[in-house]
């Protein structure tokens, strides 16, 4: 019985093989057999290797072309120009691949939606909510009562002569900054000592698994059926995540005061959503997602830009002196709007923005009714297609000397031609959602540390921020990404 079932296994191996590689659909699309025959090549080197796949993709580019099949199923491109093709606007048709979403464990959250009409359907009931205008109106205030605990908070850590984690100072205000701006209440995490983030430390649990919940998305519905105290005993890291389920359960079932601004909860619960569209679970997993995707990456940014200005003082007292025109003392308070305004400033976030790269996973698009077609090479409809921010970032045609941090690139001739290369926030109809929030959270927030602060860094190298690892975000080869640091001066002028 054994040699039968043997052969037979071996068999359809062989005929699924020969099939992928001569006849299917992709079969005309260049790259490695090994790739194209089966999984098991990315398997292995995204989850044996954890998180490596990327660079294998890099080298199938550098011997195949701009686009290679990557997988049996799956196509990637690399190249910039073609970007918001595979992203395209509304008013062409892209789903997501539902063989990713679950990766992200919230699937009935707007970001794991695979079709374009419920995806645009959900989408609608927040975008005044995040909008420009909105954002304006609103975010500032928040923002700057949070802000002023991160400088109280600084000045402490000055004066007690403290070596802090810069990166968790600005997670603790970015997670603040997006709970306080979608719930309507703080997570607290600036008035921790030691800034503890519980939604930093459940988007570590959801990166370190993330390409194994790629692969196998049956595991992360199970530990959502798992009753919670058998999960905190059986993924102790998990706690993390529970404890910010109870918090956007405790906001999204609150009412709204009167006289009080509404959240996005007020939002989603309207009565002419369709009631399958007002469950528990969906408002708490859209709530969760929303200040999940909000906090690390544009903490990052934040992290980015500090380590760069303060390992260059030029850059540093450029950037300073600039500052100073809308902010004659360090206590002074600019708006976003005349912040946004100053070129050097812009470039900084823009540079900072290009180095940090935001989500780095290949975030698949499918044209389920139309033909992409580039140069001579079509790919048939309802085909996976996905690019990288960081290799779109990294492009040195598009960016010279891309490793290095140079905001002068954004003021010259070309600058203002590159900002159609940012794809940190993706582009399209599925575009990031915060992405004017996080604006105004990096141009004021950077505003505020240039001028009241002189920052050195401690045991902290390029290294500790350069990406060799893709988890969904990126990590470097070893630990977190991570700087620290010590004020080494209050301004007071």
């Amino acid at each position: 019985m054994l040699p039968l079932v043997l052969g037979l296994g071996t068999a359809y191996f062989v005929v699924r093989s020969l099939y992928r590689v001569f006849f299917h659909p992709l079969s005309h699309i260049p790259g490695p057999k090994v790739a194209a025959i089966s999984h098991a090549y990315e398997f292995y080197h995204d989850v044996i290797r954890g998180g490596m796949y990327i660079w294998e993709v890099e080298k199938m580019h550098e011997k195949y072309g701009p686009v290679v099949r990557i997988n049996p199923r799956e196509v990637h491109i690399k190249d910039p120009h073609f970007y918001d093709e595979v992203y395209a606007p509304a008013s062409r048709k892209r789903d997501k691949d539902g063989h990713f979403v679950g990766v992200f464990g919230f699937p009935l959250s707007m970001i794991a939606t695979v079709g374009h009409e419920q995806h645009r359907a959900r989408r609608a009931l927040l975008n005044a909510f995040f909008s420009k205008k909105s954002v304006q109106a609103l975010a500032e205030s928040v923002l700057q009562e949070q802000e002023a605990k991160l400088v109280a908070r600084l000045a402490g850590a000055h004066a007690a002569g403290e070596v802090l984690r810069l990166d968790d100072a600005y997670a603790a205000l970015t997670a603040d900054t997006i709970a306080q701006y979608s719930w309507g209440r703080s997570s607290g995490f600036l008035d921790d000592p030691a800034f503890k983030n519980d939604i930093r430390a459940a988007l570590d649990e959801i990166s370190e698994l993330v390409h194994v919940a790629r692969f196998f998305p049956i595991l992360t519905r199970l530990s959502r059926a798992l009753p919670r105290g058998l999960l905190r005993r059986l993924r102790p890291a998990a706690t993390a995540v529970l404890d910010m389920q109870d918090m956007v359960t405790q906001s999204s079932t609150g009412e709204k005061a009167a006289g009080t601004r509404g959240t996005v909860f007020d939002a989603l619960r309207d009565e002419r959503v369709p009631p399958q569209e007002r469950s528990a679970d969906r408002l708490e997993q859209e709530g969760l997602i929303l200040v999940v995707a909000g906090t690390e990456t544009t903490a990052r940014t934040l992290t980015v830009a500090s380590y760069h200005l303060f390992t260059n003082r030029p850059l540093l007292l450029r950037l300073r002196d600039e500052i100073r025109t809308v902010m004659p003392t360090p206590d002074t308070e600019a708006s976003w709007s005349r912040l946004e305004q100053l070129p050097y400033l812009n470039a900084v976030v823009n540079e900072a923005i290009r180095l940090s790269f935001g989500p780095i996973f290949r975030s698949t698009r499918v044209a389920p009714t139309e033909p992409l077609t580039y140069k001579n090479l079509v790919i048939p409809p309802g085909t996976p297609v996905s690019m990288s921010t960081y290799f779109v970032h990294m492009d040195p045609e598009i960016f010279p000397d891309p490793a290095s941090f140079k905001p002068e690139r954004w003021i010259e001739s070309r600058g203002q031609h590159l900002t159609k290369f940012i794809t940190a926030f993706s582009r399209g109809s599925r575009n990031c959602l915060g992405m004017n929030l996080a604006y105004a959270e990096l141009y004021l927030t950077l505003a505020a540390m240039i001028r009241r602060f002189d920052i050195e860094l401690v045991e902290t190298g390029p290294e500790d921020i350069r990406i060799e690892r893709e988890m969904g975000i990126g990590q470097p080869r070893k630990g977190d990404f991570s700087v620290q640091a010590k004020i080494t001066k209050i301004l007071t002028e």
